[in-house]
């Protein structure tokens, strides 16, 4: 059985517009999709955004597949991290996904409070990349949280597919009015 997380971004939710169609679509493929309401928002914190996915998945095999978006990318590689030794995934379609924050983000106390954490905390790139060999990213370069160098990490650190879209914002479906994205659409499935 092909399954699907779906872990949105910081201030999101589960019926964010392009989930949702997300969800339609692979579920016309027989897929299982979940979409994911991640514990307190509006703060989100790395242990319990992990530990929530980590209790949605259960038991995760090479036919788990995870899309996110924003920090919710940052939650799918902590929790692919976490995982034991032979343990592997189908693979993760990142959207607007991050490691460093532009400085207008992190302007406000709160902000850099809750943002910390995830900046700070190291990832263990190897560790990811010997869980799963398909992982593609998607940003935008107008994002307004995300510095585009950021990409070029993802490329180096996991071989990440990396597409640039142009004038997309934080490819997100309130302040982006982004409906659907048939990129994570086409990976998913190509996977």
């Amino acid at each position: 059985m092909k399954r699907v997380f779906i872990v949105h971004g910081w201030g999101g939710n589960s019926s964010e517009d392009w989930f949702i169609w997300l969800k339609s679509e692979l579920m016309k493929k027989k897929y299982h999709v979940f979409v994911l309401a991640m514990p307190n928002a509006d703060a989100p914190n790395i242990k319990s955004w992990v530990s929530h996915l980590e209790k949605a998945v259960g038991r995760c095999d090479e036919k788990t597949f995870f899309v996110g978006h924003s920090i919710g990318c940052q939650t799918i590689l902590r929790y692919i991290e976490s995982l034991p030794d032979g343990i592997k995934v189908g693979g993760a379609v990142l959207v607007a996904p991050w490691l460093h924050l532009k400085p207008v983000m992190l302007r406000e106390d709160d902000a850099k409070e809750i943002a910390e954490p995830w900046i700070k905390t190291p990832i263990d790139w190897e560790k990811i990349a010997s869980k799963t060999k398909k992982i593609a990213c998607m940003f935008s370069d107008n994002d307004p949280y995300v510095p585009l160098e950021d990409s070029k990490i993802f490329k180096e650190k996991l071989r990440a597919d990396v597409v640039i879209e142009h004038d997309k914002g934080h490819l997100s479906s309130d302040e982006d009015d982004i409906k659907e994205i048939p990129f994570v659409l086409e990976k998913i499935l190509s996977f």
